[in-house]
């Protein structure tokens, strides 16, 4: 294999002290990642990386992936008022484009093209919000994959533009009160200059914007000073006559639960669930009786409903008990309750009375993903999207009245679904616990030990790994190739207690269930340790990170992606302290020397012969910043005594993967599947 070693990396001598132990950061210059020094290694690192890819068949590999994205792509649409609204993709534009039409299923007329405000791709469409009667649109716009969301307003009919513009604004929708005349939203304080991007993202408030006004004019309703990590996601329930504020604490599942009665402003904020005990999402109320989906007393999930003058717990209704499959999410439509839940990591969804009687559960294609269950108390039907692993994307449409469900739209792919086949196997970890995971692989598949295989994993922040179509995989299945799914402890498959065996203290059991599905692959006859690769991002790439530095006898490739990499340092950057409540901080005693043992950074040991690694991040990336893949890599290229290359490739104006273009998408699995079937060798 041709040299494709970067230039060596200059350290300096920093040393930090945690509760008594000296810990060295001699990359700790690559933090500033704006700096012309760092800048120009992380040239030197992508002309690298471009060396190793010349001896691949990476272009071949991009064409394929270039006619399998050429395909229509479409969301479930929602409704606005009398009219219709929807995203849409006709192939490989950068970006979808906004619809709108006055029926669910006709062609339509572009209302936004963001394609038009950025020549390469580079401006994506955020979170959208219309007015109750449709006249409005709300609506974000993310600049080269930023967090940082500016809002704009246009008029729904004819498209123009109103003058409102707001900044400073992450992590939120716009909920609009009933009359239109303006819409409740979260914003932080604005940064100082220059430090837009590495600002600490803390102490946000929930204002008012009426339209028309400057944005500084905007009522703040609820703020908490004395609380900065607390934020607030703001719902104007169906009947517009409260204001439903979620209220959370970085990434921790508990909420509280607050509202404002529109109709009495002046009585100001009034307090329902903030004892901060378990998660409460609002689901929809019937006047003042409220319903919740919560895990108080129940992990996996329940629906409960109260009065709004009396929230508390002795005066609870239970609507639907827990069950054994998790509930996940819940909406209020049709004057019904539409549950949707995750049955060993795939979705079903069930209907019940507001009583909480079951009507029936949906017939899904199992396993599948469901997504975008959404509506009002008064909608007759609901529109949402139904996938899987070799099911594209289709549209599906539910009659309350009637109880049908009709499939209205499916895209068309350049494959034959039916040449590969996707089943869930179930693996023990070391523990002794019960893992499923998924496997994607052509039918006929010889267990000879001879298949290259790409374990994916996540594992965190109760996010769950369903059956999901992926444009990108259909090219690694048609080289032969294996992909592996496992649903690591730690997401949210099996309710709160997977999730919180998975995290803070209990964090090592997620890196083990990972190991342990790599050895189930290799003694099933899957792949052998030279044949497997691993992969995975944010979360998942901290996953990868300490896979390579524990378990790099089981596999010869990694993929980590955007990577939280350095868990001493992850607080102090951006949104980062928020995942404390997910891994605990190095401030804490007690949790230093948990975090120091297993953070990949401080695990990477000199001399040592690590797999072949591609570590992918962005520039932009204002949550994980990329400087945890840039001391990662420098780390790790400078201890590797084996063979194999450690590769850096840092793509320029893109953040954390939302929003990313079209072409980006496609040249980065490009990326990931040449180095892949470079190191493991092509399917036999």
């Amino acid at each position: 294999m041709a040299d494709t070693s970067p230039p060596p990396t200059r350290t300096v001598d920093v040393v930090d002290e945690y509760h008594g132990t000296s810990v060295p950061d001699p990359y700790r210059w690559l933090e500033d990642i704006d700096h012309p020094d760092v800048r120009a290694w992380v040239e030197a690192q992508n002309r690298a990386s471009e060396a190793f890819f010349a001896g691949t068949d990476r272009e071949a590999i991009r064409a394929r992936l270039t006619e399998l994205w050429d395909y229509a792509r479409k969301s479930p649409p929602e409704r606005a008022g009398a009219r219709w609204l929807w995203r849409f993709n006709d192939g490989l534009r950068d970006q979808p484009v906004l619809m709108v039409g006055d029926r669910p299923d006709e062609e339509g007329r572009v209302l936004l093209d963001p394609n038009t405000l950025a020549a390469d791709g580079s401006v994506s469409l955020g979170p959208t919000a219309a007015s109750h009667d449709g006249r409005y649109l709300a609506f974000g716009l993310n600049r080269a994959g930023s967090d940082w969301t500016e809002w704009h307003v246009l008029e729904v009919d004819s498209g123009r533009w109103l003058d409102d513009h707001l900044r400073w604004t992450k992590f939120t929708t716009a909920a609009w009160t009933h009359d239109g005349l303006g819409f409740f939203y979260m914003r932080y304080p604005e940064p100082r200059a220059g430090e837009e991007f590495e600002a600490q993202n803390i102490a946000p408030e929930l204002r008012y914007h009426r339209l028309g006004t400057p944005q500084e004019q905007d009522e703040v309703v609820y703020a908490r000073p004395d609380e900065p990590t607390w934020g607030f996601a703001p719902k104007v329930t169906d009947d517009g006559r409260f204001l439903v504020i979620t209220i959370w604490s970085g990434t921790d599942t508990r909420t509280r639960l607050a509202c404002v009665d529109l109709q009495d402003r002046k009585a100001g904020v009034q307090p329902l669930l903030m004892d901060f005990d378990a998660r409460y999402d609002f689901i929809t109320n019937v006047g003042d009786r409220f319903y919740v989906l919560t895990d108080e007393s129940a992990p996996r999930g329940r629906v409960i409903a109260f009065d709004r003058s009396a929230p508390g717990k002795d005066a609870w209704e239970q609507i639907v008990g827990e069950q054994r499959d998790t509930l996940q999410e819940a909406a209020g439509i049709a004057g019904r309750l539409v549950l949707t839940y995750l049955r060993d990591a795939a979705h079903a969804v069930a209907v019940h009375a507001l009583d909480g009687t079951l009507e029936r559960e949906l017939p899904l294609p199992a396993p599948c993903s469901v997504a975008g269950i959404s509506g009002r108390l008064a909608d007759p039907d609901v529109h949402f999207y139904v996938t899987s692993f070799l099911l594209p994307g289709s549209i599906h449409r539910f009659d309350f009245a009637e109880g049908t469900l009709t499939e209205t739209w499916r895209p068309q792919v350049a494959f034959d679904p039916n040449r590969f086949e996707a089943r869930q196997v179930f693996y023990t970890s070391d523990d002794g616990t019960r893992v499923p995971m998924f496997l994607v692989h052509r039918k006929g598949l010889r267990l000879d030990g001879d298949n290259p295989t790409y374990l994916y994993g996540y594992g965190g922040f109760n996010v769950s790994l369903t059956p999901a179509f992926n444009t990108a995989l259909i090219v690694w299945l048609e080289r032969g190739g294996v992909f592996a799914q496992p649903n690591l402890r730690g997401g949210g498959e099996y309710g709160e207690e997977w999730h919180r065996a998975g995290m803070r203290e209990r964090k090592q059991n997620v890196f083990r269930d990972f190991a342990a599905a790599a050895r189930y692959l290799i003694r099933n006859g899957y792949a052998r340790p030279e044949r497997l690769g691993v992969g995975g991002g944010s979360n998942g790439g901290l996953l990868v990170g300490a896979a390579l530095t524990q378990f790099p006898e089981l596999f010869a490739a990694a993929v980590p992606q955007v990577g939280v990499l350095d868990m001493l340092r992850y607080h102090r950057f951006t949104i980062g302290w928020a995942w404390a409540p997910e891994y605990g901080t190095a401030d804490e005693p007690e949790m230093f020397p948990i975090l120091r043992a297993y953070s990949p950074l401080h695990n990477v040991r000199p001399g040592h012969s690590y797999p072949a690694t591609l570590i992918l991040t962005g520039d932009h990336d204002d949550r994980v910043l990329p400087a945890h893949s840039y001391k990662f890599a420098a780390a790790l290229q400078a201890a590797q005594a084996g063979p194999a290359p450690i590769l850096l490739r840092v793509d320029v104006d893109t953040g954390h993967g939302a929003g990313k273009p079209t072409r980006k998408q496609i040249a980065a699995a490009a990326d990931t599947w040449a180095f892949l079937f470079r190191i493991l060798g092509p399917a036999r």
